[in-house]
């Protein structure tokens, strides 16, 4: 992964940079994410080799951080290999959406991962509770939650296996964790290469690699100038991103948008997620000639591993798109984002930088979502919020369980 800054980080101070390091390296002592990438993921190898070869569908129950990790990483790999086993993701409560996924799977050929930390989530019950009620069989279920909660207590009286989160690991930061190894194990993605890629980008941080420097100059820019550039465009060049852009939503989202710690202010950037090109025809006239209230990153992929190619096919009246004749999808595509990339450097008051990975392989992506995890502490800690902490939302949870009880009751 090389990432590759355009805006002025020249005022930035070592003294600066140490403070942030330091607050970092101390944050990691209690934070369990740090740790994944060097975890052993033995046993989790051995439990998914004890679910049957008949079964032929996973059914991810989960939402936000319990499901969107596992999608990105999926749908990023999925046009390079081949699953072992589909893997569907039921984290809407829509009935049309249920109704139509339900009738892409085979009950009978299906294993059920029902994912809740604190084992009370709404969304994530109400699904099972349809599922349970159409097939009850304890070998059909595995869940995945906190030791203690009231989902393992549930795993156990129904005689189904449990996985248990690590220590100190929150929802929006647990895809290199059980929650996302597992079922991606089941249908055959390397996570062991996921969390080799995250390691070296791991390594090149806290050993003072490449990424160090990097990562710590756009984290202090994003902080200085939050106020300012207080909306962050993920801009990814690949429709295999698509929902990696998703991920980094509700990372950067939820992670970030808080009262402060140590005053009453209110903070945060905004994220969005778009995939080129085709949100060159809609959000750029807004970035190129808006307010000047965001920063962009710009994800591109250095080896598509494909050369489909543009035909040479004479067009009537079209002579001048001749042009594209013999030109790769790959070759286009590139050319393409760093044509955006020149217009808005052209600009010079639009803070942009680059993120280029090598390839879509497990390697590129556990790099690609451990730096942005890192990237989100940083953040956190200049910014002054607890970047774990999900207060708001939780607000909304109390108020819908309100509302529930008060129509049971009516």
């Amino acid at each position: 992964m090389i990432n590759k800054i355009h805006f002025d980080t020249a005022t930035i101070s070592q003294r600066q940079s140490q403070q942030l390091f330091s607050m970092i390296q101390e944050e990691a002592s209690t934070i369990g994410y740090y740790r994944l990438p060097d975890q052993n993921i033995e046993k989790i190898v051995q439990y998914a080799g004890t679910i049957g070869e008949e079964i032929e569908h996973i059914i991810v129950i989960g939402i936000g951080g319990s499901s969107l990790g596992a999608k990105a990483i999926y749908s990023f790999l999925k046009p390079m290999q081949v699953p072992l086993r589909k893997l569907h993701f039921f984290e809407s409560t829509d009935p049309l959406n249920i109704a139509e996924q339900v009738a892409k799977i085979d009950r009978e050929k299906s294993h059920f991962l029902v994912i809740s930390k604190s084992g009370t989530t709404i969304e994530t019950m109400a699904l099972f509770k349809y599922f349970y009620a159409m097939d009850d069989t304890p070998s059909h279920y595995t869940f995945i939650t906190d030791r203690g909660s009231p989902l393992e207590q549930l795993a156990q009286e129904m005689g189904s296996q449990c996985c248990y989160l690590a220590d100190g690991v929150g929802g929006r930061f647990s895809v290199l964790s059980v929650v996302g190894l597992l079922p991606l194990v089941l249908c055959g993605i390397d996570v062991a290469g996921l969390l080799s890629g995250a390691k070296k980008v791991k390594e090149s941080f806290f050993n003072d690699g490449y990424l160090q420097q990097s990562l710590i100059n756009k984290s202090i820019f994003y902080a200085k100038h939050h106020m300012q550039y207080n909306i962050n465009c993920l801009f990814a060049y690949s429709e295999t991103l698509r929902y990696f852009t998703e991920w980094y939503v509700q990372l950067w989202g939820e992670s970030l948008g808080k009262k402060q710690c140590h005053s009453a202010f209110h903070v945060g950037m905004t994220p969005i997620g778009l995939i080129g090109p085709k949100d060159q025809h809609s959000f750029l006239q807004l970035i190129m000639e808006g307010t000047r209230d965001k920063s962009i990153t710009f994800i591109k992929i250095k080896d598509f591993q494909n050369e489909l190619t543009i035909p040479h096919t004479p067009l009537p009246h079209l002579k001048s798109l001749d042009i594209l004749d013999g030109v790769t999808f790959h070759d286009l595509i590139t050319m393409q984002s760093d044509a955006i990339i020149q217009a808005l450097l052209d600009q010079e008051d639009i803070p942009l930088d680059e993120i280029v990975i090598e390839r879509v392989d497990a390697q590129s992506m556990g790099a690609l979502i451990y730096y942005y995890e890192l990237l989100t502490s940083l953040v956190g800690r200049l910014i002054d919020v607890n970047t774990y902490d999900q207060p708001g939302v939780e607000i909304g949870k109390i108020i819908l369980k309100q509302k529930l009880k008060g129509k049971r009751n009516d």
